[in-house]
């Protein structure tokens, strides 16, 4: 080499040696905290699977203002406060990661104290009760936390008027005013079960029974199903979200049908109830609140769904496009700052977000936190089974589907 040319080159290495390393280099986790053990796993995974697709989409494009994205889990089992509390501890402890996302951790969201004392900026996508009663009377103590989910209010309000406008259109023939429900004793469940309550008897309902069985898996309903066939309730309610419990309960009811309308709460919206049941849940209704809005006035719904089917080779239920949503509008925030470590200002510019995502056009409260729930927000949906398929019939302005009365109820 002439001794020209090898100071040309050493001069090469030197400006090489001291430039930093390619943008694209740079790591940001982003930990995803999933139950992916016991009765909800398949939640669990949906959550994992959600996330890893939008990863890995942003990632084919060269990453965000210079940083690769990744996934880290955080199981946390059986929900309870020693699972997720390791669970965040874990994940917490990778100074690479700068915030948490979730369809949900806990039953009673305590780990939402623990990403405010953090400043770590934490998504969630459910038990938005327990979320507004934490956040709402000092909101500005937790900046960094946000929720997907609306108010659960009209899980507790919409039923009726929607029961009542089933019946003035002639759709549904219901024998009586008696409504009978049942929970498992988890806060989600409960809280929806006690709303439906009140709601029913402050419309002049008989509520027949308000049965409440340990949380966790359950295999016999039998003794609650006995009572119903005595008081033959028009309406059965069962608000436990496990898609294994209810199945049973349903294949259980099936054994000796009552003359019943059968409302289960978004279990019947997860896959796994589907596999569960098959053609056994035809008649099931149920409705979703920050679920998937997947009509042709929402698109976004559909290309998420036909994005995750292409991934996984299966239809997700909510939690899929829920958390995809979350690494998405966590992009974008982190787009609007440019570093994942400014966790505040990553969390402030995600409060600001005002987008259409799979469940309607997002905006937060900045009182609760929570997303903004109206029928040109974050609807409401209710949804009946047939045949396989998800009927949605209400709201009437995105219904791709009308009620029927199911089969097992008189005509």
């Amino acid at each position: 080499m002439k001794l020209s040319s090898l100071w040309t080159h050493l001069a090469l290495v030197v400006v090489v040696a001291a430039t930093p390393a390619f943008s694209a280099d740079k790591l940001a986790k982003i930990g995803v905290l999933a139950p992916l053990t016991g009765g909800s796993a398949a939640d669990g995974n949906e959550m994992i699977n959600g996330a890893k697709l939008a990863v890995e989409e942003i990632n084919a494009e060269g990453g965000v203002v210079g940083y690769k994205l990744q996934v880290v889990v955080g199981d946390t089992q059986n929900q309870s406060a020693d699972a997720v509390t390791s669970a965040i501890e874990r994940l917490a402890n990778d100074r690479e990661l700068n915030a948490m996302f979730t369809g949900y951790a806990s039953g009673s969201n305590f780990e939402i104290e623990t990403m405010a004392e953090q400043e770590m900026p934490y998504l969630i996508a459910a038990n938005s009760a327990q979320t507004r009663d934490i956040i709402a009377p000092h909101p500005d103590k937790y900046p960094t936390i946000w929720s997907l989910n609306p108010s659960y209010d009209a899980y507790n309000t919409a039923m009726v008027p929607v029961l009542k406008g089933l019946q003035a259109s002639g759709k549904l023939k219901l024998p009586n005013s008696k409504v009978a429900l049942i929970s498992s004793d988890n806060p989600y469940s409960k809280t929806v079960m006690s709303g439906l309550e009140k709601s029913f008897k402050e419309a002049g309902w008989t509520v027949t029974s308000t049965d409440l069985l340990p949380f966790g898996e359950i295999d016999n309903w039998r003794t609650f199903l006995a009572k119903v066939r005595q008081d033959d309730p028009a309406v059965i309610i069962n608000t436990d979200y496990q898609p294994g419990n209810a199945a049973k309960f349903l294949t259980q009811f099936l054994e000796q049908p009552t003359n019943s309308l059968v409302f289960i709460q978004y279990a019947p919206s997860v896959p796994e109830f589907l596999k569960l049941t098959g053609k056994q849940a035809t008649g099931v209704v149920y409705n979703l609140l920050g679920g998937t809005l997947n009509t042709p006035k929402n698109p976004r719904a559909a290309e998420i769904i036909k994005k995750y089917k292409d991934k996984y080779g299966n239809d997700p239920g909510s939690y899929g496009p829920a958390l995809y949503e979350e690494v998405m509008i966590y992009a974008d925030a982190l787009r609007k700052v440019g570093d994942p470590t400014k966790r505040l200002n990553i969390a402030k510019a995600i409060g600001e977000t005002k987008k259409q995502i799979a469940s309607g056009m997002l905006s937060f409260d900045p009182k609760t936190h929570l997303a903004v729930q109206a029928d040109n927000a974050i609807p409401i949906q209710f949804f009946q089974i047939w045949d396989g398929k998800r009927v949605l019939f209400y709201p009437e302005q995105y219904a791709d589907g009308e009620f029927r009365m199911p089969p097992w109820m008189h005509q």
